[in-house]
């Protein structure tokens, strides 16, 4: 069971304390002068990652040796401070000491980790210069770095050349073909590991667990569970967890449980969360919430991936007051406020910059992912500069969270560029750049860029089909997107989910078909949500569909009373066919019901500043200039009619601020009792 968070507050406290008393011992005794006693506090200050303490330890050792200089080389590494750590290594050759195989170990840890490929093929030739590429540090931690930055063939070299390779340098080298989805090799090597007679442990199999992640996979898994027992690793909690994440992808809710029930005392918080994915995964939401509650009444305290991944199970209808519910826990927490805070996630993305604390690729993903609900462009090109300097470029999540930014600002082009940056094989990066063309109205491109997916055996899932499905509804192929719809399940053995059928009633809706739409929806297997009938409402109004609309209108309103999206839309379609009368009954039941119109909203990013406005806005600190260029610009309606250029003087952010603000205004001011628009154009 996980150690209370204060046990482990108290022993890091006792650790220190006890660090803390030797220090102050050795100096009255004078102990300190010892450079084998002097180590040995700098290491424990060190393990306490109390590194101020230590640097001050180490500048009063009198007579440092290759140890004291290590120490702190590790302790900035163990830090993910790796900037600091190699500054240390200078210093350590400007004052005249060899490096040694822990000095090389250490940093390239810290590389690995960082996944700063330039630094280790820095430190790989020092290695070799310096005649170390035989010891066992590090010869180990070249191969690790070289296999966690998916340099794999060099990986292979350096254990090639090992004089007695052992299980950590070929569990380094099965991870690292692992991680970039190597099958073949990777089993071939745990093959040739069992034959040299090499101890196989837990580090050899969850990455190997990691590769079997699909049906096809299955008897396999049952093989490798099987070699897990042989050799007493099936109360790892590592290889437990990885085996129920196996079992899950390779289709099998019932294998995945037993390992769980077996893992009874050795569970931790992630193999409960494992197991929670696994029924949420294959839309067992009951048993996902029974789970959910077990592990609290047996002492474990969700995380906030716990909650995020059992809120996502609440879309449901029939599960909303289970969100309810969890939301208030989350808010008795405090961990409401650590979801969709784009703005402090980059404010604190920039104070790790300013820290110079090593930045992943987690970080890097959730930067990126803050520039583009805030639709910042300008900032997030300078994240993906960072990016690429820090050699993150490539990685599929920073690369799909790439795609996003860019296809969100309208930049396809850059969008394709970062998809050309990542593995072939990753599907996220693929779904990320099939939904880019067919949100900014590329769908030929996006379904060509599917079909080459499916031919380059990356792949499919439900995500893919979303995304091809959105792609035929915008270009209007629904044959193709019909088609796609009903071989899902049939040739790529992927159930369709609400969001596809969704995807397919507004296929057919824009199509104006709305009658097989509405028979689509009938012949669902399971019972129509929200979004369905709100995707089938849309069309109803686009196609005038006046009878229609009122009857799905009526199920959301049953449905969701409080939605305001339901009555803006019908009230619309009232007031196009100029049914005043249904019109206002609808805005007084809106008031009675105490449901308001959501804004929207319009925003511009002008020197990494976003200026959001919405209609009749008077919050922006130039209002008053954006509002009586408004009403010049109201009063030169005349350009309509003659086609001349209007020309202002005005700067280009303000132009720009007001143009957002008031573009929908003018249009309709302009365009009263016009049923045409011809062209114009502005100066400035």
């Amino acid at each position: 069971m996980r150690r209370p968070l204060n046990s482990l507050v108290e022993s890091s406290a006792n650790a220190f304390y006890k660090v803390l008393t030797t220090h102050c011992r050795a100096l009255k005794s004078g102990t300190l002068a010892d450079v084998h006693t002097a180590n040995k506090i700098l290491n424990s200050y060190a393990r306490c990652k109390d590194l101020h303490i230590a640097r001050k330890v180490f500048a009063e050792i009198p007579h440092r040796d290759t140890v004291s200089w290590n120490t702190m080389i590790a302790g900035f590494v163990n830090c993910g401070n790796l900037g600091t750590a190699c500054e240390i290594l200078k210093d350590m050759k400007r004052c005249g000491f060899d490096f040694d195989g822990y000095t090389f170990g250490s940093l390239l840890k810290g590389v690995a980790s960082s996944y700063r490929l330039e630094v280790g093929q820095q430190l790989h030739s020092m290695v070799i210069k310096m005649g170390y590429e035989g010891n066992v540090y590090a010869g180990s931690a070249l191969l690790d770095m070289y296999a966690k930055c998916e340099k794999v063939d060099d990986a292979y070299m350096v254990f090639d050349y090992a004089p007695e390779p052992n299980s950590v340098s070929w569990n380094a080298l099965i991870a690292g073909f692992s991680q970039v989805g190597d099958r073949s090799t990777a089993f071939w090597l745990l093959h040739c590991m069992e034959k040299e007679g090499v101890r196989v442990e837990d580090g050899t199999f969850a990455p190997l667990l990691t590769l079997l992640d699909d049906i096809e996979f299955y008897k396999l898994a049952i093989q490798i569970h099987g070699k897990i027992i042989k050799h007493g690793l099936v109360f790892d909690d590592t290889v437990c967890n990885a085996m129920i994440t196996s079992y899950s992808d390779c289709g099998s809710i019932g294998d995945a449980r037993k390992v769980f029930d077996g893992a009874v005392g050795m569970r931790d918080l992630v193999t409960w969360n494992s197991m929670l994915a696994v029924y949420l995964v294959h839309e067992e939401e009951e048993l996902g919430f029974q789970l959910f509650l077990d592990m609290q009444r047996l002492g474990f305290e969700p995380d906030i991936y716990t909650y995020t991944s059992v809120l996502s199970a609440c879309f449901e209808k029939a599960h909303k007051s289970h969100g309810q519910s969890l939301h208030g826990v989350v808010i008795k927490r405090g961990m409401e406020c650590l979801i969709g805070l784009s703005e402090d996630a980059l404010k604190l993305f920039g104070q790790m910059r300013s820290l110079t604390v090593e930045i992943d690729h987690y970080a890097f993903s959730a930067a990126l992912r803050s520039c583009t609900v805030l639709a910042t462009l300008q900032l997030g090109q300078q994240v993906h500069v960072l990016a690429i300097k820090s050699g993150f470029e490539s990685n599929e999540f920073v690369a799909s969270a790439l795609i996003f930014m860019y296809s969100k600002c309208g930049m396809v082009e850059d969008a394709r560029k970062s998809f050309a940056e990542t593995p072939e094989d990753s599907s996220i990066a693929w779904n990320s750049i099939i939904f880019s063309y067919a949100q900014n109205g590329q769908g030929t491109i996006a379904l060509d860029l599917f079909f080459l997916m499916r031919d380059r055996k990356v792949k499919l899932d439900h995500i893919t089909f979303v995304a091809v499905l959105t792609a035929c509804s915008h270009i209007g192929l629904v044959e193709e997107g019909l088609s796609l719809l009903k071989s899902m399940e049939s040739d790529y053995g992927i159930p369709p989910r609400m969001e596809h059928y969704a995807c397919a009633v507004d296929l057919l809706g824009r199509a104006g078909r709305l009658d097989e739409a509405r028979t689509l929806i009938e012949s669902m297997p399971f019972k129509p949500d929200a979004m369905v009938w709100k995707t089938l409402l849309g069309a109803s109004r686009a196609c005038g569909d006046i009878e229609l609309a009122t009857q799905v209108a009526s199920y959301l309103l049953e449905l969701e009373p409080e939605e305001h999206c339901t009555y803006v839309l019908l009230s619309h379609l009232y007031g196009h066919l100029r049914r005043w009368d249904e019109k206002a009954m609808l805005t007084r039941l809106m008031r009675e019901r105490g449901v308001k119109k959501v804004p929207g909203w319009s925003w511009i990013e002008i020197k990494n500043r976003v200026h959001a406005f919405n209609a009749e806005d008077r919050s922006h600190p130039r209002c008053k200039e954006i509002y009586q260029i408004l009403g010049e610009l109201m009063e030169e309606t005349t350009w309509l009619d003659t086609g001349r250029t209007l020309e202002l003087q005005v700067d280009p952010p303000l132009l720009s601020c007001f143009a957002l603000i008031s573009s929908l205004e003018i249009m309709q001011h302009a365009l009263r009792g016009r049923e045409g628009m011809p062209e114009f154009g502005s100066k400035c």
